[in-house]
């Protein structure tokens, strides 16, 4: 079967690492249904690219929001890609209960009820799909300010592991990946950013070559778990 002729469900598809990977997908022939909150400056404009706003904060309305989306896919669904993140760092006590909650919901409890939706459908299709999670390397240790950001991550990650036990019988294949400091705009809002050297940063077009080196593996083939760093980590406070 074609690229063209199968569906790719992708969220937090508007900016860093899901803007770059629906890029590729597009160019690999692929139908992209995109899920974020904003595409206005995401600048992603094709005849297969199929936008859905939504705010994967908003736990209570997700379920029937995706089940409408699911309702226009009259493609096989050839990978749901479950990437949308936020990040909330700081001492524990620092952060609000607002803080904590939007970091769960986006970050783990938005890809378990987007998960739940599609799976069904991708378990009853023919041919091979793939179920890829955006992990981290939060969710292999544990840092400083960081700790509910990261039991996020190792909560995505147990998820992940569990999903790919659950699916071994059928013909949909689990992967995580774990990226380091990624150069997007998730640390526009962050008081600490990756040092300005290429190799203290991963870019978005490697972790989307990445993905879909992922589904072009043989059908019998399945990477559980995938870690990628830059070459050299260096981190630097921003300038107030």
């Amino acid at each position: 079967m074609e690229n063209k002729e199968q569906a790719v469900i992708l969220t937090g598809a508007s900016s860093g690492i899901g803007r770059e990977t629906s890029k590729q997908l597009l160019n690999s022939g692929f139908h992209v249904y995109g899920v974020a909150r904003d595409f206005s400056k995401s600048g992603l404009q094709h005849e297969c690219f199929h936008p859905l706003e939504v705010d994967m904060a908003d736990i209570d309305s997700l379920p029937e929001k995706i089940k409408s989306l699911l309702k226009t896919i009259e493609l096989p669904i050839r990978a749901l890609i479950n990437n949308a993140g936020v990040g909330k760092m700081g001492y524990l006590e620092q952060l609000s209960a607002a803080d904590l909650k939007q970091v769960m919901d986006v970050n783990f409890l938005s890809h378990v009820l987007v998960t739940k939706a599609v799976l069904p459908i991708m378990k009853q299709q023919s041919g091979t799909s793939d179920l890829i999670f955006m992990g981290s390397e939060a969710g292999l240790h544990g840092a400083q300010q960081g700790s509910i950001y990261c039991a996020s991550k190792f909560a995505i990650r147990g998820f992940a592991q569990a999903l790919r036990e659950e699916c071994a019988k059928s013909a949909v294949r689990v992967t995580l990946v774990n990226p380091g400091a990624v150069r997007t705009e998730f640390f526009d809002e962050l008081g600490f950013e990756p040092g300005d050297h290429e190799e203290n940063a991963i870019a978005p077009k490697d972790i989307a070559q990445l993905v879909l080196s992922a589904l072009n593996l043989r059908a019998g083939t399945v990477v559980d778990e995938i870690n990628l760093s830059p070459l050299k980590q260096v981190w630097q406070r921003k300038e107030s």
